[in-house]
């Protein structure tokens, strides 16, 4: 069945992010922020009030409200649906929550080959809650892009191995390591659970996908490679007959840049730790880039942070004239809690501007 069966999806060709996403030509310089939507925002902290991560998440109003947020206030080029990268494991029926100050804890890791061959599967009504919420922001965003996403199969393969977050996935990594054939069993479930939540996202009208690998930078290129890759490959190739731009990105991500671009992706996201210009020659020609301003630098005054928006900005442009099909703006990880809105929404104006 066509991922696109129930649903005309917009036409925003003259959308920025869609422009530089796709290797036209943007009107301005589209910029959008990983983690705009949250804890920054007053009116979030607001609407937020005794309401938890979870039950956040699978509210269709709220998921729209919190989504708009950065929108209005901003002026971003692109929204990014509100929610996270646990939701398809807990719609599908593995038990978790995400517990403040500490993230998505597991209440029973997945440890055996028993464990994996016990894994739900998902189907795409248990996350109805979800493209509800979609099919609210595209009736609320008129001509701006709205990027849904999931956590890649790594990733969430970490959190319930580890049973929640880890600094040194030596859990993880004992099982792809120690017992590989459990190990693939394991992403290619989590492999369907992520294909299962991003068209269902697709079908209600999401513009564009971005896939979180947050913790494939803990891994050699040569692990990556193997362990890794094939899984993530299966994710963008099941989403090409959509059409709509595919973003890839990770943390500490710069030794992995060239095979994460051969995943698939359209999209190459850039963290913080390497200029764009050398992730061109990683990933090669042919594909956008997104960053990557550090989200720490946000801090430090206006000053410094025009200065390193404008090196940013001189970066991308060297990197298009290196083969990067175009550039989006961003930082290079998430808004930090305790940023000032105030220092974003200049810096979208600065951006425009550059």
């Amino acid at each position: 069945m066509a991922v696109m069966s129930t649903y005309t999806r917009r036409r925003l060709s003259d959308a920025p992010f869609l422009a530089a996403a796709t290797g036209a030509a943007p009107a301005r310089r589209p910029v959008w922020f990983m983690r705009q939507a949250g804890r920054s925002l007053p009116e979030y902290r607001e609407v937020r009030a005794g309401i938890g991560m979870l039950e956040s998440c699978f509210d269709p109003e709220l998921v729209c409200e919190i989504t708009m947020q950065p929108i209005r206030r901003h002026g971003v080029d692109a929204a990014i649906l509100f929610s996270d990268i646990v939701v398809p494991l807990k719609a599908a029926g593995i038990d978790l929550d995400i517990v403040a100050g500490v993230g998505p804890v597991v209440t029973t890791p997945v440890r055996t080959a028993a464990d994996i061959q016990a894994l739900p599967r998902l189907r795409p009504e248990e996350v109805g809650a979800v493209t509800d919420g979609v099919r609210l922001l595209v009736e609320e965003l008129g001509q701006t892009p709205l990027i849904g996403f999931a956590g890649a199969p790594f990733t969430l393969a970490s959190y319930l191995v580890e049973g929640g977050p880890s600094k040194n996935h030596e859990r993880t990594k004992a099982m792809m390591h120690g017992d590989p054939t459990a190990w693939h069993a394991l992403l290619g479930v989590l492999t369907d659970i992520t294909i299962v939540f991003l068209r269902a996202q697709l079908e209600a009208g999401v513009d564009a996908v971005q896939l979180f690998d947050s913790w494939a930078g803990a891994l050699s290129l040569a692990d990556y490679r193997r362990y890794v890759l094939p899984h993530s490959e299966r994710v963008f190739a099941e989403l090409a007959e959509t059409g709509v731009p595919r973003i890839h990105f990770g943390v500490g991500t710069g030794e992995l840049l060239g095979a994460m671009g051969e995943a698939g992706a359209d999209v190459v996201g850039v963290d913080w730790r390497l200029p764009l210009t050398e992730a061109v020659r990683r990933v090669g020609p042919g594909k956008a880039l997104q960053g990557n301003l550090d989200p720490a630098v946000l801090f430090a005054g206006w000053p410094v942070v025009e200065a390193e928006a404008r090196r940013i900005a001189d970066e991308a442009d060297s990197a298009l004239a290196m083969g990067a099909a175009g550039h989006i703006f961003n930082l290079g990880h998430g808004v930090l809690p305790e940023t000032d809105p105030g220092v974003l929404t200049a810096l979208v104006e600065l951006v425009h501007e550059l």
